[in-house]
C-alpha cells in the first residue's frame, strides 16, 4: 500500500481517500446565515493544502505541538487539524472547560507553539497563561481571527515543499497528545500515532451500516478523542457531516438536517427519557396510562430478529401512539445512535431502540483511540446492558476475576497509545510486562462475549466492616428512579452505605404540585419535610433488590446539578468523587454522627 494511492495509512490521508473513492459535494456542513451551507471534498482539499502552506510560511517544523481550543466541531477545525498533520505538527487539544491552572499546565508541558481558540473569550483567557507568542481564534471580524482560514490559493513556494512535508510524516509519529481530564491527580497526556487512529477507524467501518452521503450529525465536544475519531471515520465513509450550531439549537438542527446516525452520551437520551417520565406523572389520566403503557411496552424490547407475535402487535401500537414521537424529534429518518462516555441505562436503549431507533453502547478511552468495544446494529449482537463485543483487531481480557468473574479489563491492539507524555514511570504502571494496557476499569463477560463495565477500579471501597462497595451499579440502580437525576454513593471506612441525590427537580416540582406540598425554589425544597418522605420511598423501594449491605441507610439532598462547568463532572461527565465530597463534607459528617 502507498502512501496517497485508494487506501489511507495516516489520518490527513483521508481527504485524498475520500476523493478518490467518493468525492462529495456536502462533505463538511455549517449553519450560517438561516442556513446549512456545505463544502464540497475538493474545496476541502484545497483549503488544507492553503492552510499548510501559510503554517509553513509562519515557520511552523514538523513535531511542533498546536494547540486547538474548541467548542463544538466545525469545518473549520477539521480543516485546522488536517492542515497541521500534513506537516508533521503535533495536535494538542484543550477542552473549553478547563482551568486556566490546567490551561497553563499542558501548554507548558508541551511547549505549544500555536494556538487557535473557539472564539475570543477563550483567546483571552489562555493568552493570559501562555508565553506562546502566536495566537488565533475562529470569531470572525475580531481581531485575531484566522484570516488563512479565507485564503483559497496554495501558495506557489511552498506547494513542492508541502509534497515533501507530507511525505515525511509516518504513520508511527505522533498524531496529537490529549490530556485526559481525569477524576484526580495531574492531567496525562496520551499520545497517539496516526496508526493508533487510523487501526481504529478502519475497526469500526465494516461495523456501521454507513454509506457516502448519508447524513451524520455532530454535536458532542471536538476536543475529546470520541468525536474526532467519529468525524474521521465518517470521512472514510464518505458521508456528509453537518455540525450543531449549539446545545440550545439540537432539536432544530435534528430536524433541519434529519441525520440517519450520530454519536452521543447516555445524557442527550435521558433528557429524552425524562421527558417522557414527565408525562407519565401529569394529570390526564388517560395519557398518563398511555404513556405508563408505551414505556413499559418499549423497556421489554429484544434486538432479536424474531419477536413474539404479540409484542409485535403491542410494540406497533406503543410507536404509533407514543414512540414515534421521539424518532421524529430526531429529524425521522434516523437509524441508530453509538452512544459513549458513560454507561448508559439498559431500559433507555431499549425504549429507543423500540421507538426504531437503535442505541448501540460502547467502551473506550483516551489511550485506545478510543473504540474498544461496541454493540452492532445486528440482531444477536447487541446486549443492552452491555458494552458490546471487542472491535476487530483489539483483544481484551480481565485480570485476577473475583468469585463473581470480574476483573479489570485489560486491553492490546494496535490502537492502543504509545505511552503518556514525559511519564516513564506511569507507563510501566499502566503496561504489563507482555504489552497489555491496564484499563483501570472493572468488568464481566456476559454471555461469554458481551463486556459489562461494573465499576472502576479505584472507586470500589470498604466499609469499616471490611464490605467491598462496588459504586457504580449501586448508583446506576438508584438514578433508575425517575425522582433521582444524580447519585454518588459513599461509605469508605464508614459503617454503613450513605448517598448524595440529585433530585429530578422539574419532576418532582410536578408531583409536589400535584401532592398539595407549596413548591418555592430546589434551594428549600432540599430541606422540604414532604419532599424528603417522598425521596425517602423511592430509596427504600430501590433498596429492596439489593443485599442488606448495599442498601443506602441514610442520604442527603443537592440542591443544583452536578455538571462540567461547575467542577463537579469531568470533560467526559465522570463524577469528581473528591469534589463532590468536599463539596457536600458537612452534610455527609451530619450523616454519620
Amino acid at each position: 500500500m502507498k502512501k496517497g494511492g485508494l487506501d489511507f495509512l495516516r489520518v490527513f490521508d483521508l481527504v485524498d481517500y475520500q476523493l478518490s473513492k467518493y468525492p462529495q459535494e456536502s462533505a463538511l456542513n455549517y449553519f450560517i446565515d438561516g442556513r446549512w451551507k456545505n463544502f464540497s471534498t475538493s474545496t476541502i482539499k484545497r483549503t488544507i493544502d492553503t492552510l499548510s502552506c501559510w503554517l509553513m510560511e509562519q515557520g511552523f517544523q514538523k513535531g511542533d505541538c498546536v494547540s486547538l481550543v474548541p467548542k463544538m466541531g466545525s469545518p473549520f477545525w477539521m480543516m485546522i487539524d488536517l492542515a497541521c498533520q500534513q506537516i508533521g505538527m503535533v495536535i494538542v487539544p484543550i477542552h473549553p472547560t478547563s482551568s486556566p491552572e490546567e490551561m497553563k499546565f499542558i501548554l507548558d508541558e508541551t511547549n505549544v507553539k500555536l494556538c487557535v481558540t473557539a472564539d475570543v473569550t477563550l483567546f483571552n483567557k489562555i493568552k493570559q497563561v501562555s508565553t506562546t507568542s502566536k495566537f488565533f481564534h475562529l470569531e470572525e471580524n475580531q481581531e485575531g481571527f484566522l484570516i488563512a482560514l479565507h485564503q483559497n490559493k496554495v501558495s506557489d513556494p511552498f506547494a513542492a515543499e508541502l509534497i515533501k512535508r507530507k511525505n515525511a510524516v509516518s504513520e508511527t509519529d505522533t498524531l496529537a497528545i490529549l490530556y485526559t481530564s481525569g477524576t484526580s491527580g495531574t492531567p496525562k497526556g496520551t499520545m497517539l500515532t496516526h496508526q493508533n487512529v487510523v487501526s481504529n477507524i478502519k475497526s469500526v467501518l465494516p461495523l456501521l451500516p454507513i454509506n457516502p452521503g448519508d447524513k451524520a450529525l455532530s454535536f458532542l465536544p471536538f476536543s475529546h478523542i470520541f468525536e474526532r475519531t467519529t468525524c474521521y471515520s465518517y470521512l472514510a465513509y464518505g458521508a456528509n457531516i453537518y455540525f450543531s450550531q449549539k446545545l440550545e439549537t439540537l432539536n432544530k438542527d435534528f430536524n433541519t438536517v434529519r441525520p440517519s446516525c450520530c454519536t452521543c452520551v447516555p445524557k442527550t437520551l435521558e433528557r429524552m427519557y425524562e421527558i417522557l417520565e414527565e408525562q407519565r406523572q401529569q394529570k390526564n389520566a388517560i395519557k398518563k396510562m398511555l404513556v405508563r403503557w408505551a414505556m413499559k411496552t418499549g423497556e421489554q424490547f429484544k434486538s432479536e430478529k424474531r419477536k413474539d407475535f404479540l409484542f409485535g402487535i403491542k410494540l406497533f401500537f406503543a410507536r404509533f401512539l407514543v414512540l414515534n414521537k421521539w424518532r421524529h424529534a430526531l429529524g425521522g429518518k434516523i437509524k441508530f445512535m453509538v452512544v459513549g462516555a458513560a454507561a448508559l441505562r439498559p431500559e433507555i436503549g431499549r425504549l429507543f431502540s423500540a421507538a426504531g431507533v437503535m442505541t448501540l453502547s460502547g467502551y473506550g478511552m483516551t489511550e485506545a483511540s478510543p473504540f474498544i468495544t461496541v454493540n452492532r446494529p445486528v440482531p444477536g449482537m447487541n446486549n443492552f446492558g452491555t458494552v458490546g463485543l471487542p472491535v476487530p483487531g483489539v483483544e481484551i481480557k480481565l485480570d485476577e476475576p473475583n468469585e463473581n468473574q470480574e476483573g479489570e479489563i485489560l486491553v492490546k491492539g494496535p490502537n492502543i497509545m504509545k505511552g503518556y507524555f514525559n511519564r516513564p514511570e506511569l507507563n510501566k504502571e499502566v503496561f504489563t510486562a507482555d504489552g497489555w494496557f491496564r484499563t483501570g476499569d472493572v468488568g464481566k463477560m456476559v454471555n461469554k462475549r458481551f463486556l459489562a463495565i461494573t465499576d472502576r477500579k479505584k472507586d470500589i471501597f470498604k466499609t469499616s466492616s471490611g464490605i467491598y462497595i462496588a459504586p457504580q451499579p449501586l448508583e446506576r440502580h438508584f438514578t433508575s428512579s425517575p425522582f433521582i437525576s444524580q447519585c454518588l454513593v459513599i461509605g469508605f471506612n464508614k459503617p454503613f452505605v450513605s448517598a448524595i441525590l440529585v433530585p429530578h427537580w422539574a419532576l418532582l416540582q410536578t408531583w409536589c404540585e400535584e401532592s398539595g406540598v407549596h413548591w418555592t425554589s430546589p434551594q428549600f425544597m432540599a430541606h422540604n419535610i414532604k419532599v424528603i418522605q417522598k425521596m425517602q420511598q423511592e430509596v427504600d423501594g430501590l433498596n429492596q433488590a439489593l443485599q442488606n449491605y448495599q442498601r443506602v441507610q441514610k442520604f442527603i439532598l443537592s440542591e443544583t446539578d452536578w455538571t462540567v462547568e461547575g467542577g463537579e463532572l469531568t470533560t467526559s461527565f465522570k463524577m469528581i468523587r473528591s469534589k463532590l465530597m468536599e463539596k457536600h463534607r458537612r452534610d455527609v459528617e451530619k450523616m454519620y454522627v
